[in-house]
């Protein structure tokens, strides 16, 4: 069985779905590992590291493709410069292990499924004790919640820590995290570490204590209705509870010195957090880093990719920003995916057991077919948006 790691095309893209380390260990259970020329180069893996745990490394990128019993990628399936899609690539049969976006994009479900290509999306893995090794959404959250800390602290104007000088004391900054989900907990901790005073909100009740715990005040609003959805993530709400949520938040960004907004729902546009109304009330020199950019962004004044200055007030909309810290970024994803492929492979067979939780989760197209019922209202829900 050919296990192969293809060279990430897009841009922004600087991870890699498998490192040596890991690599080892998979030929070592007798397993081929090919590895594509410069798959790791941007994660700073070079091929005779790959070389010397194992793998094969193959300069022909379209022998890898083609020839994959699993294709392993982080960023979805992409267009390459001879204008052929990756999807094309791959053999009737096999099976592609990746970031998909299915629920953002479903059309790529539809894509796979006509060329009966098993696709397991790691951001469909649930969020349940058994899948935690497989969580590759939390590993890459986790990293983006402390980058997006740094990027705000190397911006902001002023010390994060209280300072006493011979010139006087400087006050702590002050740091507003609107979401609590693993990036917003990570921001928490990694300010706090700086020395910050942090105050957290979010819409689930639940994660009051977990706000608690890493030292930072539980900024609370009671909505009348469910706040969480499946595996924890947070439901949308309805607009009074959106409204209510507002203003909330509109209270706690004045003082701010610091926001990390975080708030995402799986497939759908980010929730719009931070009006430009409440932007022009917060002090001149703030910092504002949007994590949900690439979903359109919790702050309406967030353009993603870029940093702006708007009403004196500095607005960070980092796109993948995990893929800024390639290294340990692919060392995790690494360690979710060849977790998955533990329950994949047994003695060097694949073997689809949909019994499974974590396997029937993840698989969204088997054999021709859309297998994801929310893959399947998504693409339904664009089908229908078009007709």
């Amino acid at each position: 069985m050919k296990i192969a790691v293809a060279r990430e095309i897009e841009v922004c893209e600087r991870r890699v779905a498998l490192v040596p380390d890991l690599v080892g260990r998979l030929v070592k259970q007798g397993l081929e590992v090919w590895v594509e020329a410069g798959a790791g180069e941007r994660a700073f893996f070079a091929d005779a590291a790959y070389q010397a745990a194992g793998a094969k490394i193959i300069a022909d990128s379209n022998q890898l493709w083609t020839q994959a019993d699993i294709l392993l990628k982080v960023s979805p399936p992409q267009e390459r410069e001879d204008g052929r899609s990756e999807i094309d690539l791959l053999p009737e049969g096999s099976v592609l292990i990746s970031f998909l976006n299915p629920l953002g994009n479903p059309v790529i479900a539809k894509q796979l499924a006509e060329r009966k290509i098993t696709a397991l999306s790691m951001e469909m893995i649930p969020r349940t004790t058994r899948a935690q090794s497989m969580d590759a959404l939390s590993s890459q959250a986790s990293i983006a919640g402390y980058k997006a800390v740094l990027i705000a602290a190397a911006a902001l104007p002023k010390y994060f820590p209280m300072l006493t000088t011979a010139a006087g004391t400087i006050a702590p900054a002050k740091v507003f995290v609107i979401g609590a989900g693993v990036a917003g907990l990570q921001a928490i901790a990694t300010a706090r570490r700086l020395g910050a005073v942090v105050e957290a909100f979010d819409i689930r009740p639940a994660v009051k204590e977990e706000v608690q715990s890493l030292g930072a005040k539980f900024v609370e609003v009671k909505l009348d209705e469910e706040t969480t959805a499946a595996g924890g993530y947070a439901r949308e709400i309805s607009e009074t509870s959106k409204q209510r949520t507002q203003e909330t938040i509109a209270q706690h960004l004045k003082n701010a010195d610091v926001v990390i907004t975080t708030a995402q729902v799986p497939g759908k546009k980010a929730p719009l957090l931070v009006t430009p109304e409440m932007v022009a009330q917060m002090k001149p020199g703030s910092v504002i880093v949007d994590l949900a950019a690439e979903q359109g962004g919790n702050c309406a004044c967030t353009d993603p990719g870029k940093d702006i200055v708007w009403n004196g007030v500095t607005i960070i909309g980092p796109i993948n920003l995990p893929s800024s810290m390639p290294v340990h970024a692919s060392q995790l994803y690494a360690k979710n995916i060849t977790s998955l492929m533990q329950l994949l492979i047994r003695e060097k067979t694949l073997h689809f057991d949909f019994a499974d939780d974590i396997i029937d989760a993840a698989c969204i197209t088997h054999k021709g077919e859309i297998r994801s019922y929310r893959v399947q209202e998504a693409l339904q829900a664009i089908t229908s948006a078009v007709s």
